[in-house]
C-alpha cells in the first residue's frame, strides 16, 4: 500500500470519521450526552500525552544533531506560546465546550436581546472556519508523521480522531444554538473536517522533499497536542472533584496512554512505497 493512500486513509479517520462518529452522540438524549462526553474527554488527554511524549517528541531528537536539539526545544515552546495567541484570538480553535465565558456571555445577551441572532450565527461560522484551518493544521501533522515513520502516523491520527470526537460534539451544540438544522450542522461540519485530508496530500508532495524539515513539524505536533491537552481538555475535568469522578478521569487518562503506547509500540508496519 502506497505510503498517499495510508495518509488519505488516516487522515479521514482523524477528521471526516470523527465528525461522524461526533454525530452519533447527537442522537443521545441531552442528559446522556452529558454524561459520556467527560468520558471521552478523559481518555483524549491520555492519548494526546501519549502520542507527544511516547511517539512524536522522542522520534524528533533522533532525527536531528545534537546542536539542533535547543532548537528543536525552542520549537515546542514557541509552538504553545502560538498556539495560546492564535486560541486568543479565535483563529486556531473554540472551545470545546460551549459552557466556556465567551459562549455563556454570548447565550445571556441572546436570552435579553433578541437582536443578537446575528452574533450567534456568526459564532457558528468562526467556529467553522476555525475547524476548517484546525483540521488543515492536523493534516499536516499527520502527514508529517507518516513520512516519519508509518506507526507514528497511525497513532498519531488515532490521536487527533481522540479528541477530535469530543471537540466535535461541542461544535455540533454550538452551531444547532446558533440556528443551524441538524442536517446543515452535519453538512458543513463534514466539509470542514475534509481540510484534514487536504492538508496530509498536500503536506504529502511539499514535506516528502524536505526532510530535514520533518523533525520541526513533529516538534509542532506535540507542542499541539501537549497545548490542547493541559490548557483546554484538562481544566474542564476540575469542574467535579468528587473522589468517584476523579478515580474515574485518571483511569480513563492512563487508559488512554496506555492504548497509544501499546499501538506505538505492537503495530506492525505496512508494505510502503512512496
Amino acid at each position: 500500500m502506497s505510503l498517499l493512500v495510508l495518509i488519505i486513509i488516516f487522515t479521514s479517520v482523524g477528521g471526516v470519521l470523527s465528525v461522524l462518529a461526533a454525530s452519533v452522540f447527537l442522537l443521545l438524549p441531552e442528559a446522556q450526552r452529558a454524561k459520556v462526553l467527560p468520558h471521552g474527554i478523559s481518555f483524549a488527554i491520555g492519548a494526546l500525552l501519549a502520542v507527544a511524549f511516547w511517539g512524536l517528541i522522542p522520534h524528533a531528537f533522533e532525527s536531528v544533531r545534537p546542536e539542533q536539539m535547543q532548537g528543536l526545544s525552542a520549537t515546542i515552546m514557541l509552538g504553545l506560546l502560538s498556539f495560546f495567541i492564535l486560541e486568543k484570538l479565535l483563529i486556531w480553535r473554540h472551545c470545546h465546550s460551549h459552557s466556556c465565558e465567551a459562549h455563556t456571555e454570548d447565550a445571556h445577551a441572546h436570552d435579553h436581546n433578541h437582536t443578537q441572532g446575528h452574533g450567534h450565527q456568526a459564532a457558528g461560522t468562526l467556529i467553522l472556519i476555525g475547524d476548517g484551518i484546525h483540521n488543515f493544521v492536523d493534516g499536516i501533522l499527520i502527514a508529517a508523521a507518516f513520512l516519519t515513520d508509518v506507526k507514528l502516523g497511525i497513532v498519531t491520527s488515532l490521536a487527533v480522531a481522540t479528541h477530535e470526537i469530543p471537540q466535535e460534539v461541542g461544535d455540533f451544540a454550538i452551531l444547532l444554538e446558533s440556528g443551524y438544522s441538524k442536517s446543515k450542522a452535519l453538512f458543513y461540519n463534514v466539509l470542514a473536517s475534509f481540510t484534514t485530508v487536504l492538508g496530509g496530500v498536500l503536506a504529502y508532495f511539499s514535506l516528502a522533499d524536505l526532510q530535514d524539515r520533518l523533525p520541526y513539524f513533529l516538534a509542532l505536533a506535540a507542542s499541539s497536542f501537549i497545548y490542547i491537552a493541559v490548557a483546554d481538555l484538562i481544566p474542564s475535568l476540575h469542574k467535579k472533584t468528587d473522589m468517584k469522578t476523579s478515580l474515574q478521569q485518571i483511569a480513563l487518562i492512563f487508559a488512554g496512554v496506555v492504548v497509544i503506547c501499546l499501538l506505538h509500540n505492537f503495530a506492525h508496519g505496512f508494505d510502503v512505497k512512496s
